[in-house]
């Protein structure tokens, strides 16, 4: 068999787009953007159109609503912090978030909010960066006193069911700081609510916004020129709407337009959780940097300690057990993600091999219908970028046959 893109086989590749051609042929996913990559060979497809009603074309720089595949990248700016000394892993975030000092605990995660106990020690930036500190989105849930006050209390969400943090950082952290934690802090993963509050001490830490931080540190050294907390107005025209199909009937309903919507302009909260927008080759050279072990180049990023720090699993036994049960039993809700059995810091971490992908492959989804993976064994980045959030099982179906079909490819 032939050979193609540094290991990638000529027959796999062409699979591979036939794969995800039929997901926008069914008219369920209007358009795609998708990168793989070994080493220094590239392969990009751009099918389908912006619109689910035809419009322009997709095309490589299109740029994307990443969701939480912010994730991976925004944990980076606490990266640099850590190799500079100025944060510790085991440092009590007080100093800087006076807001969740002196936590109360809800006796049972799904109690009423008045039925707690102290903490028993303070919130640390290691359990910010494991999603450990106590609190957290659990959309299973979300009749329980504790889910119901996050939407309540403008924690998230909006009226129109927008899952951003809406109010500036420091009248988020004071809403959040009148609620009690779910669990004591370090004893249980829980989703999102980290990611916020460690943009948010990047921040105070830097006496800079996270994106000026993210930019200077990040963005700017690699290239990512596309990346940031919205889409200013000279690029607009590369950002197609965000659908959310009617679970029902699959109907298309517009999320978040392009003119006039969230992501055109700049946000009072930059969402470390999930607030970037992005494009193939911006994340494509944020992974790679880290599959370099931190280097750009000639330039470093970030120490190869720090990357083997966010890049394996973080969790300790009784947190990976709770993380791994928690994900098998809600499979059916997330359409099949989130079965990597790990967690480093801002990223899913393969701790079995439950699929095509091996051990040791890590990054992350976004309900956006995003996907972005690096696999040091094969020396390999994934991206796959879809307009249509997981609403409906459709652009989590596209990231499995992506994956699945990306893994045949690969011919050494």
């Amino acid at each position: 068999m032939s050979k193609g893109n540094g290991g990638f086989s000529e027959a796999g590749l062409r699979r591979l787009r036939e794969v995800l051609a039929r997901h926008v042929e069914s008219e369920r996913i209007p358009g795609l953007v998708a990168l793989v990559a070994r080493g220094d060979q590239t392969h990009v497809e751009a099918i389908g159109t912006m619109r689910h009603d035809d419009g322009a074309p997709m095309r490589r720089d299109t740029i994307f609503r990443m969701a939480s595949t912010t994730k991976p990248v925004a944990a980076a700016a606490a990266m640099v912090l850590l190799d500079e000394c100025r944060l510790r892993l085991d440092d009590p975030v007080d100093r800087w978030l006076p807001e969740l000092a002196d936590r109360r605990v809800l006796k049972r995660a799904d109690g009423p909010l008045q039925d707690t106990v102290p903490a028993r020690r303070p919130i640390s930036v290691r359990d910010l960066l494991t999603n450990t500190l106590g609190l957290g989105l659990d959309m299973t849930a979300r009749t329980s006193p504790m889910m119901s006050a996050f939407f309540e209390q403008g924690v998230y969400g909006q009226e129109d069911g927008w899952m951003l943090p809406a109010p500036d950082p420091d009248e988020w952290m004071r809403r959040l700081g009148t609620l009690p934690l779910m669990y004591q802090p370090g004893e249980r993963w829980l989703y999102n609510v980290g990611d916020d509050v460690l943009g948010v001490l990047v921040a105070r830490v830097t006496g800079q916004s996270f994106e000026t931080f993210l930019r200077e540190r990040i963005f700017d050294p690699l290239g990512m020129t596309d990346t940031g907390f919205h889409v200013p107005a000279d690029k607009i025209d590369r950002l197609p709407p965000l659908y959310a199909p009617d679970p029902q009937t699959g109907e298309f309903t517009v999320a978040d337009e392009v003119e006039g919507g969230h992501h055109s302009r700049p946000p009072a909260f930059q969402s470390g959780g999930g607030g970037l927008d992005s494009t193939v080759d911006d994340y494509h050279a944020y992974f790679r940097m880290l599959l370099n072990g931190g280097t750009h180049g000639s330039e470093r990023i970030l120490s190869r300690p720090a990357v083997e720090l966010m890049t394996t699993n973080r969790l300790t036994p009784e947190q990976h057990a709770a993380l791994q049960a928690w994900a098998r039993g809600v499979v059916h809700l997330s359409f099949g993600q989130g079965q990597h059995g790990g967690w480093g810091f801002g990223m899913a971490v393969r701790t079995y091999r439950g699929d095509y992908a091996p051990v040791g492959q890590f990054g992350w989804d976004g309900g956006s219908g995003t996907s972005t993976y690096a696999d040091p064994d094969n020396r390999l980045v994934g991206i796959l970028l879809t307009q249509v959030g997981m609403s409906t099982p459709d652009s989590a179906r596209a990231i499995h046959d992506f994956w699945t079909t990306l893994y045949q490819a690969i011919d050494d």
